[in-house]
């Protein structure tokens, strides 16, 4: 029998966080007809944060969730990925999402806007009601009825014990299970893991910011340039349009290595004077790249970390998703991707299941794996590994003709593989 302290009822999915992974989880259950709850622990929601690359797999899930035409109002679809080394030579061109014959695009768009339509999109088909902002889970247990998540208010002035006892604004929300998409700094992950290591730097820091820029290559280009020890910056437009001179907003991605990194926070303030020296002299004929990191209102910075994987999510009625099951390098887009592709992979088993206890362990049968390989790979050979290819056959030093360095078929089947093992490539979506 459920627990009658708590409030809910015990056939809700309870869902932790309200971020990209939690909102599209409650999203495709409330599609197949599944009742959830989402609890998030910042009271009110600012619209912070860069661009952020949806790959077609998830941007498929998306799509189905009838959300694809509000995304696209305001970001954009790329066409392609283009590789080009330091001194400004090309590379090689890819043509990506739609544009390379999927049925579903590569999307480029502003975290900040891809939120605002999945919670705009919850707000109309859950209900208000379905939505609390401002509760911290505390900690998550179970009985054979029910699982119980133990939040604690945003308002309350006193912190909380373990158990709520020392006077801060507490409740209790039953449901059938609880699903930790309380990313990298997960509670539910901490409370199921208590003795997992600190995360694991990977030797490189990374520096991210928006700029308006004029449209360059295609106008819809997602450019990767340069390999370390020399450097590398990523840079596509993630909207369009913005001012009266047609200017796009230019998400960027600077990235050197360092022995010295800061704490993991996907809000932290960066500084120029931290990396700019390394891209003074990238000057190209399409790209003045030191003068749009300086055309930046404002930067992050976020080491390059992730977590060992761990062996299990899932325990009894409780399991996690996205950033708090898998915390990878950020690196090919596959941080929001995978969590979107949980989504799917967990509402399907849920709804496949006659106890949700057992969706949720096809749940994990099914990703944790995939997700496993994933990490190891983001650490060796993300997918400007081509990039990586080039420099070390070159010394990192220009060349004269490319083709003498590396094949179009060497190049393509580096971009193959890193798509395969992700889920993105043409055989994969098949």
């Amino acid at each position: 029998m459920a627990r009658a302290d708590a409030a809910g009822d015990p056939r809700d999915v309870i869902i932790v966080g309200g971020g990209i992974g939690g909102l599209t989880l409650a999203l495709d259950l409330h599609r197949l007809g599944i009742p959830c709850r989402v609890f998030e622990a910042v009271p009110k929601i600012t619209q912070v944060g860069v661009g952020i690359t949806v790959l077609p797999h998830a941007s498929r899930v998306l799509s189905e969730l009838g959300l694809m035409e509000a995304l696209l109002e305001r970001g954009l679809s790329s066409k392609e990925s283009v590789f080009y080394n330091r001194f400004g030579q090309f590379v090689y061109r890819e043509p990506t999402g739609e544009y390379a014959g999927l049925p579903w695009p590569q999307l480029s768009i502003h975290r900040a806007d891809l939120h605002e339509v999945l919670l705009n999109a919850a707000r109309e088909r859950l209900g208000e009601d379905r939505l609390t902002f401002g509760a911290r889970l505390v900690r998550a247990d179970q009985d054979d009825d029910a699982a119980y998540a133990h939040f604690q208010r945003a308002d309350s002035s006193t912190e909380a014990g373990e158990d709520g006892a020392d006077g801060g604004s507490t409740f209790t929300q039953q449901g059938s299970v609880v699903i930790g998409c309380d990313g990298i700094h997960s509670t539910l992950r901490r409370q199921l893991h208590p003795d997992e290591g600190p995360p694991i730097y990977q030797g490189l820091n990374m520096w991210r910011g928006v700029s308006a820029w004029p449209p360059f290559l295609s106008g819809a280009s997602m450019l990767r340039v340069g390999w370390y020890p020399s450097g590398k910056l990523t840079i596509y437009p993630c909207r369009n349009n913005i001012d009266e001179h047609g200017n796009q907003l230019m998400n960027w991605i600077a990235a050197i290595e360092t022995s010295h990194h800061v704490e993991r926070d996907w809000g932290r303030e960066g500084r120029l004077e931290d990396f700019i020296s390394t891209f003074e002299d990238w000057k190209f004929d399409f790209l003045d790249v030191p003068a749009v990191l300086r055309a930046a209102d404002s930067i992050l910075e976020f080491p390059m970390v992730d977590q060992e994987p761990v062996s299990q999510w899932t325990f009894g009625r409780l399991t996690l998703l996205g950033d708090a099951a898998h915390p990878m390098v950020p690196r090919g887009s596959n941080g929001a991707g995978q969590a979107i592709v949980d989504c799917r992979a967990l509402a399907t088993a849920l709804s496949q299941a006659t106890d949700h206890r057992e969706g949720l362990k096809a749940y994990e049968a099914e990703r944790l794996p995939v997700t496993t390989k994933i990490v190891y790979k983001n650490r060796v050979e993300p997918p400007d590994v081509i990039l990586q290819e080039v420099s070390t056959r070159t010394g990192d030093q220009p060349f004269k003709r490319r083709e003498d360095v590396i094949s179009d078929e060497e190049l393509k089947a580096l971009s193959e593989g890193y798509k395969d093992l992700t889920g993105y490539s043409h055989r994969a979506l098949a």
